[in-house]
Order: C-alpha cells, then structure tokens, then sequence
C-alpha cells in the first residue's frame, strides 16, 4: 500500500519529467510547415481548377468527381494517370520548374495547365 508521501513525490516526479520534457522539445528547431497537397477535380467534363500556379515540390491530386472515367495526361510526357473511374485519384509531384500542360486520354477537349514557380 502507497502512503501518501509516496504518491506525492511520485507525482512531483511525473510533474517535474513532463516539465522537463516540455522544455527539452521547446528548445528544438522548428521545422518547417508544408502545405497539403492541392487538388484538382474532374466534373462536368472539366478540371477545376483548369489553370493553377504552385511551389516547385507540392504534389498535386487529381480527383475524379464526373460519372465516368477520365485520366490525366501531360503533353510532353511528363505524367500520365491510369483510367480513373469516379472517386478515384492520381498524384503528382512537380519537382521543377516550368508549365505543364495537360489533358484527358479519353476526352482530349478537356484541358488544363499548371505552372511550377521555384
């Protein structure tokens, strides 16, 4: 049986080991914030947003919300999705610099275009 001096210094200890832990962590560099991955939808037969500007690294996600299957395709070969059926994604991350502009395999109408700043 724990006497109740026992379970004092038992909890002064818990106490001055979370403080001391709480002190240790906040000392520590701050590491940096990504954003979360932007997304692009497929509906209507359209990409939404057609035209986007991201940050050399940010990976994007191509989400078909339409009723049917669509995929994603850069022109110059860059990337290229599978047929995505509704509820399905692709991703991608741009790593450089440049526009890229792209299209669905299965409706080549539907266009749209990503621009990747340094």
């Amino acid at each position: 049986m724990l006497s109740l001096s026992t379970g004092l210094a038992s909890g002064a200890c818990r106490l001055s080991c979370t403080l001391a832990v709480a002190a240790a962590l906040a000392a520590l560099p701050a590491l940096p914030v990504y954003a979360a991955d932007t997304q692009v939808n497929i509906d209507n037969f359209t990409f939404k947003p057609k035209d986007l500007t991201v940050k050399a690294g940010t990976a994007i996600v191509f989400l078909n919300r339409d009723d049917i299957p669509h995929s994603v395709v850069e022109t110059n070969g860059a990337f290229h999705s599978k047929a995505l059926d509704t509820d399905e994604s692709f991703s991608y991350t741009f790593t450089k610099p440049g526009t890229y502009d792209y299209f669905c395999g299965l409706h080549p109408q539907m266009k749209g275009k990503i621009v990747v700043t340094p």
